[in-house]
């Protein structure tokens, strides 16, 4: 009796001492598994947000566009030098013997950047620019110290309707170049310098920046890259953006995950400003805007069309425009 308690006993005594073993080794292989996920997770740049967008408008009687930024208080300052980015989500327009469009308007400080995804724009300036853009294709006014401009539908576009589909973009002048002369970059769709990703998962088009040693073709004031992205489903590939930049992207049709965070389609993905990959897949063909730019750690006062760094200036704004000093163009 007494010789079988002590084997019981032993027979506890290994079966505690084995399961503890087990139980260690087993811990300490979750444990370095563990650790190394989030060292893995920790290569990835985080994502501060997918925004939805919000307060859809008209914008003259030609684009009925969505907002993304500014988006609540502070939000100028956090995608700085990037400040407004309305989106017209494809819409379809029916045939019309009317110009639609926005009517004549002034700017100063800013530069306004047009996207063609679908349709077609068609713009005028007081500095005697005019261009027209189609699908895959870009204008860029820099106001600079002013100027008066523009956009309506391209006139075939008004007279058989169809789809549309734009994005308008500001970005915010440094301080130093408020008044330079404006001008008018032209980028046809074709002349987008581009990088083809790896086993036909897509194409970046590189409008300003770098991308994998590729060169945008747009001049700008300040450091920014800005990709138009074109991907195919089942696209699986990763990139960088500098930590330090404000960084987002515009899900403009699809939709992706970026380092595990889905975005739907018309969903705007806010970057934190940190080291580390974006990964981005998609599931169905999309296209995405990127961007991201050096902030410009400038005081700013936004007054409607003007973008100044003092209210001073914005005055000043008003009063050359009253006065003429934008030049003229006729409605």
């Amino acid at each position: 009796m007494f010789n079988s308690r002590i084997m019981e006993r032993k027979d506890f005594i290994k079966k505690s001492v084995w399961g503890s073993l087990v139980a260690y080794v087993a811990g300490s292989f979750n444990n370095k598994v563990s650790a190394i996920n989030r060292l893995a997770t920790s290569n990835y740049r985080g994502v501060e947000g997918v925004l939805s967008p919000t307060n859809t408008h008209m914008v003259g009687n030609g684009f009925q566009v969505m907002n993304y930024f500014p988006n609540g208080k502070g939000f100028q300052e956090r995608m700085s030098p990037f400040f407004l980015l309305d989106f017209n989500a494809e819409v379809n327009f029916p045939p019309s013997e009317l110009s639609r469009g926005v009517g004549v308007h002034p700017h100063r400080g800013i530069e306004t950047i047009t996207f063609a995804y679908k349709g077609g724009v068609e713009h005028h300036d007081s500095k005697g620019n005019h261009g027209i853009i189609n699908k895959g294709d870009i204008q860029w006014m820099t106001a600079g110290g002013g100027v008066l401009h523009k956009e309506y539908h391209e006139k075939n576009f008004d007279k058989n309707g169809g789809a549309f589909e734009m994005v308008q973009l500001w970005i915010n002048l440094p301080k130093k170049h408020k008044m330079t002369p404006a001008k008018y970059q032209s980028i046809p769709h074709q002349t987008k310098p581009k990088h083809t990703l790896d086993g036909n998962m897509g194409v970046v088009h590189v409008v300003a920046g770098e991308y994998q040693g590729v060169k945008g073709i747009a001049s700008t004031f300040s450091p920014v890259h800005m990709y138009d992205m074109h991907l195919n489903p089942g696209a699986d590939f990763k990139f960088h953006l500098p930590a330090g930049y404000n960084s987002g992207i515009l899900v403009v049709d699809g939709d992706i995950n970026v380092n595990g965070h889905d975005a739907p389609e018309n969903h705007y993905v806010q970057l934190k400003n940190e080291a580390g990959d974006i990964h981005i897949k998609a599931s169905n063909k999309t296209t995405l805007l990127v961007l991201s730019g050096e902030p410009l750690n400038e005081p700013f006062v936004g007054y409607g069309p003007f973008v100044m760094n003092t209210e001073a200036e914005i005055h000043q704004a008003i009063e050359d425009y009253n006065q003429g000093k934008f030049g003229f163009l006729q409605d």
